[in-house]
């Protein structure tokens, strides 16, 4: 009997394709151009998903049974053309939490010390210049930090913020009523106004996409931190690099942009009041290993013809044939 096939789009841990190939076949794609994932994907009973696919991928997808994106975000994914082909789609939630809390809380620090510059000074300019940097250091303790998306990973920076460095913690997410007693409900503009540090980590979507703009970034406390670990058009970045070259806001990390990777000379580059990362946030060695087990056992599900666990269009399981 044929074994079912499980298509790539992207390596994984490989723990979770030794879990995978109990069950299947597994076909990584050598690449994720859109040509190269239509010509392997009609061989496919379930899709893994680690980078964007073109909009029209399902349409050359007859035996496709389910997909599994390989981590949190959806935005990878075409999701009205999946739930218009009837396909269940899964994603692994919580798996890469703890690295993104420990990625901003980094950055909060090394903002805040301003260790990067720092590290130049003593290295070209010696002792004495590199340590006066020093007294414009500032702590976390006390200073108010705002997270816009309240889900698994900015519950988890919040309970660092509040437990840890005993930082009022303000959020922000559709049900302000639903928020942990250590966290205070705000409306955006409000959360803006009054953070020292303003977290994002809501997911992109119709609503978020250019939802921190010029008018929003103006609200801002001047000598503010702006951290994205969501998406980078969750920012108008052009309005973004305005404020930071004026000095508005004393600086900001980015783990992610609106053009990925980030084109050389892009002006974010000349900025040294920003810390640049390449959309690492969520990546070690121990989440990877979680997010590819997840990611394969959810694949093991849809072979089966079981529910996945973390289903994120059940209405499409509720319309498949009994």
């Amino acid at each position: 009997m044929t074994r079912p096939r499980v298509l790539l789009a992207g390596a994984i841990d490989p723990s979770g394709e030794r879990l995978i190939a109990t069950r299947a076949d597994i076909v990584a794609a050598p690449d994720v151009r859109p040509e190269t994932l239509r010509r392997l994907v009609p061989e496919a009973d379930v899709l893994v998903v680690r980078a964007q696919l073109p909009p029209d991928l399902f349409d050359h997808a007859p035996r496709l049974r389910g997909v599994v994106r390989h981590g949190v975000g959806l935005d990878m994914i075409p999701m009205e053309a999946a739930c218009a082909h009837g396909l269940p789609v899964a994603n692994v939630p919580g798996s890469n939490r703890d690295a993104v809390a420990e990625h901003v809380l980094m950055c909060f620090g090394l903002l805040t010390r301003h260790t990067q510059r720092m590290d130049r000074s003593l290295r070209e300019s010696g002792w004495d210049a590199s340590r006066g940097l020093a007294e414009r250091a500032t702590e976390l303790n006390g200073r108010t930090v705002g997270i816009v998306g309240v889900g698994s990973i900015g519950l988890r920076i919040a309970e660092i913020c509040h437990f840890g460095y005993r930082m009022p913690v303000l959020g922000h997410q559709r049900r302000l009523d639903a928020l942990p007693a250590f966290i205070e409900g705000a409306a955006l503009d409000e959360l803006l106004a009054r953070s020292d540090f303003v977290v994002l980590g809501c997911p992109l979507n119709a609503a978020t996409r250019g939802l921190i703009d010029a008018r929003r970034l103006a609200l801002m406390k001047p000598g503010a931190f702006l951290v994205n670990v969501a998406r980078g058009a969750v920012i108008e970045e052009g309005a973004l690099i305005a404020a930071l070259r004026e000095g508005r806001l004393a600086g900001a990390a980015l783990d992610v942009f609106e053009t990925q990777p980030l084109p050389p000379q892009h002006p974010l580059l000349a900025l040294d009041n920003v810390l640049l990362t390449p959309h690492v946030a969520g990546l070690t060695a121990q989440s990877m290993a979680r997010m590819s087990q997840g990611t394969a056992e959810e694949v093991l599900r849809l072979l089966a013809g079981e529910r996945p666990v973390n289903l994120v269009n059940p209405e499409v399981w509720e319309r498949r044939p009994r």
